[in-house]
């Protein structure tokens, strides 16, 4: 079992590992996407530096703390779009049976279909998480809680996507249901959970967990809390088998689909 795992662990490197060196083919465009993803968040940045200049709290945040939310949210969606940009495509992969490719290879069949590819720019989305940690105030303890919600929320956000996406073995559309929930998630994951109320701050915290991906962390790294921590992990863990487990119940009637159209 154990060296089932490790096999796994070292094909989803080289997955990724040669994805990445495709993509640096053409360094100026790899470095220009990189670039321009740290300047594109930066600019929306400044629009809360202008209104913070006009109101020193906005739902709750002073702007240390909005800035630590905008080091989350990039560094969670750049581990998510960097090591499993397919996870994000997956609804399109089981319509279209390109499931084939991946059925037929002595690997684990999800990990293989959400990291066959990466995102450039989500480098600069990492890249920008931590300038923003820097800017809050960076210590060894920061940094390594930083890492460990960037991690944890990035699985989160992946496994939801999955969890979403296989409603497709069931459901004609369902991709969109997962491009909106995605988009909420992007969308809402840089304002102030204090502007939120009722229905929809429970929401954030079940159905879109924005608010364990991006709220909790923020609390946690303002004011350590260790309970708080815990149920992050736990929940990262019960959605990534969760994931995995609806995933994997899908594939079965999948594989009884017909659906053979090749791998382009």
């Amino acid at each position: 079992m154990l060296m089932v795992v490790k096999n796994q662990i070292r094909i989803t490197i080289l997955s990724i590992k040669y994805a990445l060196m495709r993509e640096m083919l053409n360094k100026t465009t790899f470095i220009t996407n990189i670039v321009f993803m740290i300047l594109n968040n930066a600019s929306f940045l400044i629009q809360w530096i202008v209104l913070f200049s006009l109101k020193k709290n906005i739902g709750g945040y002073n702007i240390k703390q909005v800035i630590l939310l905008w080091g989350i949210a990039s560094l969670t969606y750049g581990l998510s779009h960097f090591f499993f940009k397919k996870a994000f495509d997956l609804s399109e992969t089981i319509n279209n049976g390109k499931l084939d490719v991946f059925l037929v290879q002595p690997k684990n069949v999800l990990i293989q279909a959400i990291t066959t590819d990466v995102e450039p720019s989500a480098i600069g989305d990492m890249i920008y998480g931590y300038i923003m940690l820097f800017i809050y105030g960076i210590s060894l303890k920061n940094f390594l809680l930083f890492t460990l919600f960037g991690i944890c929320g990035s699985l989160i956000i992946t496994s939801i996507t999955i969890i979403f996406s296989s409603l497709s073995f069931w459901f004609q559309k369902s991709d969109l249901i997962v491009d909106t929930v995605n988009r909420l998630m992007v969308n809402i994951a840089t304002y102030p959970d204090g502007i939120f109320k009722g229905l929809t701050k429970i929401l954030l915290y079940t159905i879109i967990p924005v608010g364990i991906v991006n709220y909790i962390p923020v609390k946690v790294l303002t004011e350590f809390n260790i309970y708080l921590t815990l149920i992050s992990i736990l929940v990262t863990i019960l959605l990534v088998l969760l994931s995995f487990l609806i995933f994997n119940k899908g594939l079965k009637r999948y594989s009884s689909s017909n659906l053979m159209i090749a791998r382009t």
